[in-house]
């Protein structure tokens, strides 16, 4: 669906190469400290706020009526960024930075390079984790359900670009991370549905 190396990876990750092979912007601080930390630190923090509420919604009884939609986006949301942890570290494929060698006439690319734990994208995950926020929300209140469909697209393909920018991963790995956890969020929701319907009536 959406081949790793391809010719949409490479056209795509050619502008942050160097002549040499290198990608200059590997540690530039914006990408490291804004892009790849700032915004994973904040997600983490909505969750854990998130995972607070949940446990709160079993004492008190203005949150219990909430208590299966926040459990429900904490666990499906962290159980789909396992799986894509899951998946990476048992990855074969590397990363675009250890791909590249040098040579007297410029650089070669090495697509048997077998570092590994690069696929799919981690990092990418942080953001298209929101994702489970529409289904949550996608009956009950399908304004919600859209702000987060769209703020998890639109950080999930930040983070992705950012890191692809640094050479830690391809456009294609970041595209698998977003259908594996919206397939895995759909699977998810299809199995409980009855059960989340109810929940929220």
């Amino acid at each position: 669906m959406f081949p790793v190396g391809g010719a949409i990876d490479m056209q795509l990750i050619y502008p942050w190469i160097d002549s040499a092979g290198n990608f200059p912007l590997k540690n530039n601080w914006f990408l490291v400290e804004i892009n790849h930390k700032l915004i994973k630190h904040l997600v983490i923090g909505f969750f854990v706020i998130i995972l607070l509420s949940w446990i709160a919604s079993f004492k008190f009884d203005q949150l219990k009526a909430f208590k299966w939609q926040l459990g429900y986006l904490f666990w499906v949301s962290v159980l789909s960024t396992v799986l894509i942890g899951l998946l990476k570290s048992h990855s074969a494929h590397a990363c675009p930075w250890s791909m590249t060698e040098s040579t007297a006439f410029g650089y070669v690319w090495d697509f048997s390079a077998t570092q590994g734990h690069c696929f799919p994208g981690g990092h990418a995950s942080t953001g298209f984790s929101l994702l489970t926020g529409f289904f949550v929300f996608r009956k009950s209140n399908p304004k919600i359900a859209y702000f987060f469909l769209c703020l998890g697209l639109v950080l999930g393909f930040i983070t992705g670009w950012g890191q692809m920018m640094r050479g830690a991963h391809f456009l294609s790995h970041n595209l698998w991370t977003g259908w594996i956890i919206y397939t895995f969020n759909l699977l998810v929701y299809r199995i409980f549905y009855n059960k989340f319907r109810t929940a929220i009536q």
